[in-house]
């Protein structure tokens, strides 16, 4: 398992997938391994994937001191991955809270990012969020699905502020383009993967400043593609879609049917989209 040393001596260690030029991809969760994301859907076909495994996390070490978790905190440890790879400018790919860590290291080191690729992303770090009517309007395209009923009932005491651990596992359906045996496997292993300590650290008070982020995104020349799931619960495209407007050259696609997970609900549909993006 190759590994590299942080600024602060932390052991990080990461999974090399498939030949070609590198890309660095950022788990999200927040604080889970890269495991789940397995080979995005064939990608090691086109690129050579650098996955990190997050402090905490994965085969990485933990940290000595648990605020170094937070998001701004780890920008660091990606520019020592790009310094241990000898790269003078890097392709970036991140899903989900992976994005608010490549959004913060492309605006520290906006000449060291060559494109920047957002699966899915959270948009926390430009304090964009969709409002519970937004989420349930969009989770009323599933009423056909058989475990609608119980998912949706559990989504609207939610959205009013009833939250229960219960009631957030019954709306998993609601992440994947669909919902079957495999996975249910897939998304039950997430726990497995995740450093609760640590994703409690992640969004801890500093991590973002949205209005600096902003102004920094604004002047950001590099390209950008910004991927939404259509019936993605938890970054819908209409926020997806709020987070490009603020890049001056970001491509903005919607896969259909697909949910925050898209690689697994198409491959067909997002490995060449995401090879394109990148030759």
């Amino acid at each position: 398992m190759p590994t590299f040393t942080a600024p602060d001596g932390t052991t990080l260690a990461y999974h090399v997938r498939g030949d070609g030029a590198p890309l660095i991809c950022l788990p999200g969760g927040p604080m889970q391994d890269s495991t789940y994301l397995g080979d995005l859907g064939g990608l090691p076909a086109h690129r050579r994937l650098i996955m990190l495994d997050p402090r905490g996390t994965g085969h990485s070490a933990k940290p000595q001191d648990p605020a170094t978790y937070r998001c701004d905190r780890m920008i660091g440890d990606v520019e020592a991955l790009r310094h241990h790879l000898g790269l003078d400018r890097v392709d970036l790919l991140a899903h989900c809270a992976g994005a608010s860590m490549a959004m913060s290291y492309a605006t520290s080191h906006p000449a060291r990012v060559a494109k920047l690729a957002l699966i899915t992303p959270s948009t926390k770090a430009v304090a964009i969020e969709p409002t519970g009517q937004a989420r349930l309007r969009l989770a009323r395209l599933r009423a056909h699905e058989p475990w609608f009923p119980t998912a949706f009932a559990a989504l609207e005491a939610i959205v009013a502020g009833e939250v229960t651990a219960e009631r957030v596992k019954a709306i998993d359906p609601f992440f994947y383009g669909r919902w079957d045996e495999e996975t249910e496997v897939y998304q039950a292993a997430h726990d497995e993967h995740r450093n609760d300590e640590a994703a409690a650290q992640y969004t801890a008070e500093g991590a973002f400043d949205p209005e600096a982020t902003r102004a920094a995104l604004a002047s950001f020349g590099a390209p950008v593609l910004v991927l939404a799931g259509e019936v993605d619960l938890n970054t819908p495209p209409s926020v997806a879609a709020e987070l490009a407007g603020l890049f001056p050259d970001a491509e903005f696609v919607v896969q259909p049917g697909a949910g925050h997970f898209p690689w697994r609900d198409d491959s067909a549909w997002f490995v060449p989209t995401i090879a394109t993006f990148l030759d």
